[in-house]
């Protein structure tokens, strides 16, 4: 009877490192070295840098696409070489591997029988460890291990605290809902914390407000505007997003992350 051959493991990547530098091929020079079946798939490296937050973002939106089993290794670092923690969590369908400083929590969030860990087992990492490229020496052969199979005990200790970024939940008001832009994309769109779905609610018909009072009505794709125009789109990673067709909703219109806004009906 013929065996069944075992998928390739995925490891994913996230980091505000750029592709200018070497240290994204570094990176995936030490996973391929650990565990050469590894398939290594590039989330973003145009995170900003230190830029968190965006990179909590990408995880919490983009992870759930991924086989089960996937390994999600984010390093945006600017606490690297401090006496901040390092992770590994692993979750009912995936393993997260980074810094202890929120980046992970809104996918942890989000998912389910989340178990973290510490990593503290220096064995299983590059030796001698860069203050400035944990990335290199502590991360990547922790994700590794995860892919090829390792066990999840061997990376540490279990932990129950660890950093986490509070989500913005949105705000009930009179007829609507308060909420803000959580990430602004490189075609300028203006991503919000709204669920999606409020576009689906019937008539009467509804509007984003933003700041200065401008209202933005609803479309169901970009082009249900003239070209110029703004519209309130039911956006692919399951939120509300301004845009403008043909043109940077961010700039045009003055957004950033933190803008506030209102659905209204």
């Amino acid at each position: 009877m013929a065996r069944t051959a075992r998928p390739q493991p995925v490891i994913t990547l996230t980091t505000d490192f750029g592709l200018q530098d070497p240290f994204v091929g570094i990176m995936k020079g030490v996973l391929l070295g650990r565990c050469p079946r590894a398939r290594i798939v590039d989330l973003t490296h145009a995170v900003p840098p230190g830029d968190v937050r965006t990179g909590t973002f990408v995880l919490l939106t983009a992870g759930r696409f991924f086989p089960r089993g996937t390994v999600h290794l984010a390093v945006v670092d600017p606490g690297v070489g401090s006496d901040r923690a390092a992770l590994a969590a692993r979750t009912l369908d995936a393993y997260f591997v980074g810094p202890d400083n929120g980046l992970l929590s809104w996918a942890l969030a989000a998912a389910s029988d989340v178990e973290v860990r510490r990593l503290e087992k220096s064995r299983l990492w590059l030796q001698p460890v860069s203050a400035t490229f944990h990335g290199r020496d502590i991360f990547a052969p922790v994700a590794a291990h995860l892919a090829g199979g390792g066990d999840f005990a061997d990376v540490g200790p279990r932990v129950e605290n660890w950093a986490r970024l509070a989500w913005p939940e949105p705000q009930p008001i009179r007829a609507g809902w308060r909420g803000e832009v959580v990430y602004v994309d490189r075609f300028g769109n203006a991503i919000t914390n709204l669920p999606a779905t409020l576009a689906l609610e019937p008539s009467p018909p509804a509007h984003l407000r933003l700041p200065h009072r401008r209202r933005v009505r609803l479309g169901a794709f970009y082009r249900a505007v003239p070209r110029g125009q703004p519209v309130v789109v039911p956006g692919s990673s399951g939120f509300l997003e301004i845009a403008i067709h043909g043109g940077h909703a961010a700039k045009t219109l003055g957004l950033r992350v933190g803008t506030k806004v209102t659905f209204a009906k």
